[in-house]
């Protein structure tokens, strides 16, 4: 099979197309003929050096992937189905999704709804799955229709498709974003609102700012969530995911027991496999009203992939960057 193989070795690091075995780390695993892949932050951090995501030295890339099984000994996935494959160690302890074959335990897999394609299924990924989980997380929580909810990082994978899921269930989108040159790219994706990470919160001389959001998506951490809990309206909660700016958190206790907000975390990585049918469900009913199309980037083929994993590190995407596995070099 072509893969993406990304080595270090004696602190000397190497990203190459190659051809490779697929390798199996139990005889239960299922393998995946794979359509599509993602690039993911994640992606980014474990093809860098140091690296302190990347559990081995040499793997195949790629924290998830789509396609169809070839070979399952698991009653529950049958050669034909179409699957998303992400999670666990895909891609950071074992080989993953930027290969033309993939094999992984059942418990990464889930099939997919009738409404979503291979290539759908990757330009949601594991972000746009973070993106829904979130979204579900704050309606379990009772987040009310029409009320406003801001989204952090609004112009990344998570963000960006946040937005259009809370636009299109009937909520208000609020995004905030560093880059305000993509304002009317959020308003395309239903923003009805952009503004900029300053104008999170205010009164910052005090311990809580004004109750502004009825509701949260972070995918950025460090100082944003803090500033985010400050501002969030009596009883309102955050969906938090991201880490980009810091894994620090600096706040106060003052948020959560004067006005009973809730910080939620959002793993997709050792999501349960009741988590993934639900939210597999849930991103094929919304499939109707959403263009999935419109959230890409750019398609790049495993030979591309150096310069889109060095954008995605420098925050100069837009969207998502698809990995079609079996385009020929350019």
């Amino acid at each position: 099979m072509k893969a993406f193989v990304i080595s270090e070795i004696d602190e000397q690091l190497t990203c190459e197309v190659g051809d490779k075995s697929p390798t199996s780390a139990d005889p239960n695993d299922v393998l995946v003929r794979v359509d599509y892949s993602s690039v993911n932050f994640k992606d980014a951090m474990v093809a860098a050096a140091p690296s302190r995501v990347r559990r081995v030295s040499s793997l195949v890339g790629g924290v998830d992937a789509a396609g169809t099984v070839v070979a399952s000994h698991d009653e529950n996935f049958a050669e034909g189905d179409r699957v998303a494959v992400h999670g666990g160690s895909l891609g950071v302890g074992r080989d993953g999704g930027f290969a033309t074959e993939v094999y992984a335990p059942s418990r990464y897999l889930s099939k997919l709804p009738e409404t979503l394609s291979t290539f759908d299924a990757m330009v949601i990924g594991t972000a746009g799955f973070t993106a829904m989980a979130s979204v579900l997380a704050l309606e379990d929580r009772g987040l009310a229709l029409g009320e406003q909810v801001l989204v952090t990082g609004a112009t990344g994978g998570v963000g960006s498709q946040a937005v259009t899921f809370l636009a299109r269930k009937g909520y208000d989108p609020v995004a905030s974003t560093g880059s305000p040159q993509s304002s009317e790219w959020l308003l395309e994706r239903g923003a009805t609102r952009v503004i900029a990470r300053d104008e999170i919160s205010d009164r910052l001389e005090r311990v809580l700012g004004t109750e502004r959001w009825d509701g949260a998506i972070d995918c950025v951490g460090g100082a944003t969530l803090g500033q985010i809990l400050r501002s969030l309206r009596y009883g309102a909660s955050v969906a938090a995911s991201g880490l980009v700016a810091s894994a620090e958190l600096d706040t106060t206790v003052y948020p959560f027991i004067t006005r009973a907000v809730t910080l939620i975390g959002i793993d997709a990585v050792e999501a349960t496999s009741a988590a993934r049918v639900r939210v597999w469900r849930a991103l094929g009913d919304i499939a109707s009203v959403v263009d999935f199309t419109s959230f890409v980037d750019r398609v790049v083929s495993l030979y591309e992939l150096p310069q889109a994993l060095d954008d995605v590190r420098a925050g100069a995407t837009r969207g998502r960057i698809l990995v079609d596995v079996n385009a020929v070099a350019p």
